[in-house]
């Protein structure tokens, strides 16, 4: 019998200066993974240190998380710029954080697009081919994080991986897609209903939208992702957490979560191959 594994996964290390956002110690007892602030939206160099060394020690799986320069609006404005413009600032970011993890003996294992930049990237072409040139020009085994679209498209062409996500306190529409921050149930605040959400989407791959329909998601949920400045983020992960291991379900490193996953494709191209 094949064990349902997923990852965990949180945007962490989005505090800068003497700005503190969200509560980092607590969140690390209850991700397998990480998407860490690069400096741009978010961020500096000593938090980025600090958040990649306490990762490492945990054992916790190193992501970088660029985004745009927008400190003020965290990333979540759209900003004007050049496909080179994108390409570089990406690029940039990956490098800054793999600095870190390359001192503190840790290894970046994908890329988790940030905010506008990376919503923006499921439908925007510019965006998709800038983002993938970057991360598979500086490391081309990096996962790529993402919702189906342009930006998983432009990944597979470039032969990178594909870890797809699910958020799971934001509420999704018809079309299996997020709905807007500002749309009525677009931020879920029952960590119970987070918990019971995450469940159905990793073993039936439906969710139930805003307006109260189950819709399939469209896409494998390869890894939950938790926002760090959510008010309630600690409940809603330790209710998920809970959630998951009473359905079985594994939390584990998303390199694992794709190993299996390609495991259990070959197994079965092979049955249906002898058959």
């Amino acid at each position: 019998m094949s064990i349902t594994s997923v990852a965990v996964v949180a945007d962490l290390g989005e505090s800068f200066g003497n700005y503190t956002i969200g509560d980092d110690d607590a969140l690390l007892g209850l991700v397998t993974a990480s998407n860490i602030a690069c400096g741009f939206h978010a961020g500096d160099p000593r938090v980025m240190n600090d958040t990649v060394r306490r990762c490492v020690e945990r054992g916790i799986e190193l992501g970088a998380h660029p985004g745009y320069p927008d400190l003020v609006g965290f990333g979540r404005r759209l900003i004007e710029a050049s496909e080179e413009e994108i390409r570089t600032d990406v690029l940039y970011q990956i490098g800054a954080l793999d600095a870190f993890a390359r001192v503190h003996g840790g290894i970046i294992s994908h890329v988790a697009p940030h905010g506008r930049m990376g919503s923006i990237a499921q439908t925007d072409a510019k965006h998709a081919r800038a983002i993938t040139d970057a991360i598979a020009a500086y490391n081309p085994d990096y996962i790529v994080i993402c919702q189906n679209g342009l930006l998983a498209e432009e990944s597979r062409k470039r032969n990178l991986q594909v870890g797809y996500v699910f958020l799971a306190d934001r509420g999704y529409g018809a079309d299996g897609m997020p709905v807007p921050r500002s749309h009525e149930g677009g931020l879920i605040h029952d960590p119970e209903l987070i918990g019971r959400r995450v469940v159905q989407v990793v073993t039936e791959g439906t969710v139930v939208t805003v307006d109260g329909e189950t819709v399939p998601l469209g896409h494998d949920a390869d890894v939950v992702l938790l926002h760090g400045d959510h008010p309630q983020v600690l409940a809603n992960g330790t209710a998920l957490r809970a959630a998951l291991e009473t359905a079985g379900i594994r939390a584990t490193g998303l390199q694992e979560v794709l190993a299996e996953k390609a495991s259990a494709a070959r197994q079965t191209a092979s049955v249906v191959g002898a058959v």
